[in-house]
């Protein structure tokens, strides 16, 4: 009876490992979970949102040879070899698009009157990591605006704000030397929206003839501007018109389903 209780003891200690065992297998299982559902809950909090950048005003341009009116081009380009003007190249035309003239007018032993008009737009469309469309046209703006002023050989330049055309207008008037004759320059840039607007003008005159005004070529590349510019304003107006649901749209399910049981309703009536 006393070797028994020893042993006993012995039993009963190795079957209570196992228990211990189980025990802290049990406790470990509950930490990973606890630590499993702490991630769980903290993953959306990581999660930040973006700022939305505004949307692009314009999403299409204007046909550039078509901005102009046919009396404008004819005041200011007289004798144009091309009244329809020549289309620039462009590999996208969503984004960008221009139309030049040239003409010369030849008045025989008087001399001759040259023109050139070009048009030109660039339209940027809103983007998340580069920013909304009118942000990145202004950049646009700028820039156009520095190359017109540092033009090569170009002399008395000159930039002045242009009023009346889009958010923001400049316009910049110089001389230039080219194959010994004297032209005037006048490069309008202005910015509405999204869309950048470049007009640049200039005039000589050959054989004898007066060199034109630095004025008059000013204020005839602020006419075409202004013209350039509404013809982007035209093509907003057009698909907002083109957005607005029609007056006449079709009633929905439920609308008849409502009119048919108020029309029941007054038959019982």
């Amino acid at each position: 009876m006393h070797r028994s209780a020893p042993r006993l003891s012995r039993i009963l200690a190795c079957a209570a490992v196992p228990v211990m065992l189980v025990v802290a297998g049990c406790s470990s299982d509950s930490g990973d979970a606890k630590d499993s559902g702490s991630g769980a809950s903290n993953s959306p909090s990581a999660k930040k949102t973006e700022p939305t950048v505004e949307p692009a005003k314009f999403t299409e341009l204007p046909d550039a040879c078509a901005s102009l009116g046919k009396k404008t081009i004819e005041d200011l380009v007289p004798k144009a070899k091309n009244k329809g003007g020549t289309t620039g190249k462009s590999s996208d035309t969503a984004t960008r698009g221009g139309c030049s003239w040239n003409g010369l007018d030849d008045n025989g032993v008087k001399g001759s009157q040259y023109r050139w008009l070009d048009v030109g737009y660039t339209r940027f469309d809103s983007d998340q990591s580069l920013g909304s469309g009118a942000k990145r046209a202004t950049d646009e703006y700028t820039k156009q605006v520095a190359k017109a002023q540092a033009t090569e050989g170009a002399e008395k330049a000159a930039a002045k704000p242009a009023t009346g055309l889009g958010e923001q207008a400049t316009s910049v008037t110089y001389g230039l030397t080219k194959s010994k004759e004297d032209f005037e320059y006048a490069t309008v840039v202005a910015r509405t929206g999204n869309v950048v607007v470049s007009v640049t003008y200039n005039g000589a005159g050959f054989a004898g003839a007066k060199t034109p005004a630095a004025a008059d070529i000013l204020k005839g590349a602020q006419k075409a501007a202004k013209e350039a510019v509404a013809a982007v304003g035209a093509t907003g107006d057009t698909e907002k018109s083109s957005a607005t649901p029609s007056s006449k749209a079709p009633a929905s399910p439920s609308s008849k389903a409502s009119a048919s049981s108020s029309a029941k309703a007054d038959d019982k009536s």
